[in-house]
């Protein structure tokens, strides 16, 4: 089991002394409306607006994101993902509850909340004000290649959404980017992780395509296996997972990096003498 951790360095990342966690997948223990693909990386509600309760189907390491990004929508209803961490172990719920808002978190050692623009932050003590104001967001030509939460650097290129190619693409990535569409719109990516912290507790923090909206829980077991819980629930109907670099960049990704800072948008790769497979990975990914 991933989770159970020791006590943390500031700036730590992942190398030789720190394999990189597996690639994330949905557990088999799921709400009763969720269909999970074969390769276990795509959850659909496929009917009503409930029992849409997912978990990982590994407990997550230290500054491992559980990362989705929402494929569809269904209009009708009122309401969208909900995301967080549970210290349940998804095999004992039988059944799994309806909600993970209130029944799941209900239980117990669970947090999880509704995804908004405006997260909650839960301030230190003696810091009431400063920590509960909303993130900033640096100008877009002076983002990090990397997003900085607590002791952990992640890579931030897969963090952000992208749409599918298209006659407008080039500006909707721009907003992707800027984090300026809604929080729940297709294609935005969300993700959830947690931090240690040096009394043995952890902090859980909630990331919205690339931006960390803050610390939305204290007090976590950071000793006890603790598993990403998404619910798809009301116009949420179907995510996949995304999954992400932590250590070096692979050639294909630092190929594809280079590729997209030479064309002026993702519809002039087309245009380019390159393998199909190349060009797809450049376009999608």
């Amino acid at each position: 089991m991933a989770a159970v951790s020791d006590p943390v360095e500031l700036g730590l990342t992942w190398g030789p002394a720190r394999p990189e966690p597996p690639p994330t997948r949905f557990h088999r223990v799921h709400g009763a409306n969720i269909r999970v693909d074969p390769s276990g990386t795509q959850a659909t509600r496929v009917e009503s607006f409930a029992h849409g309760v997912c978990f990982s189907q590994e407990p997550l390491a230290p500054g491992q994101i559980f990362l989705v990004e929402i494929e569809e929508k269904e209009l009708g209803w009122c309401g969208h993902l909900r995301l967080g961490l549970t210290a349940l172990d998804p095999a004992s719920l039988t059944p799994v509850p309806e909600f993970s808002l209130p029944d799941l978190v209900s239980l117990g050692h669970t947090w999880v909340f509704a995804i908004t623009r405006h997260h909650n932050r839960v301030p230190r003590e003696g810091h009431p004000e400063a920590e509960a104001m909303a993130p900033s967001r640096p100008p877009a030509l002076l983002v990090e290649p990397y997003l900085c939460i607590e002791q952990f650097r992640i890579p931030r290129d897969r963090l952000v959404g992208r749409s599918r190619p298209g006659l407008y693409s080039h500006l909707l990535d721009q907003l992707y980017e800027l984090n300026v569409l809604p929080p729940t719109a297709r294609r935005s990516r969300l993700g959830v992780l947690f931090c240690p912290r040096p009394d043995g507790t952890a902090d859980m923090h909630i990331v919205i395509n690339g931006e960390d909206m803050g610390p939305s829980a204290r007090g976590l077991p950071a000793a006890q296996p603790l598993y990403a819980v998404v619910d798809l629930f009301a116009s949420t109907k179907s995510v996949r997972l995304v999954q992400l670099e932590y250590g070096l960049p692979s050639l294909q990704t630092l190929c594809r990096l280079v590729i997209q800072r030479s064309v002026v948008h993702r519809l002039a790769i087309d245009g380019l003498h390159l393998p199909k497979g190349l060009k797809d990975f450049c376009k999608y990914e």
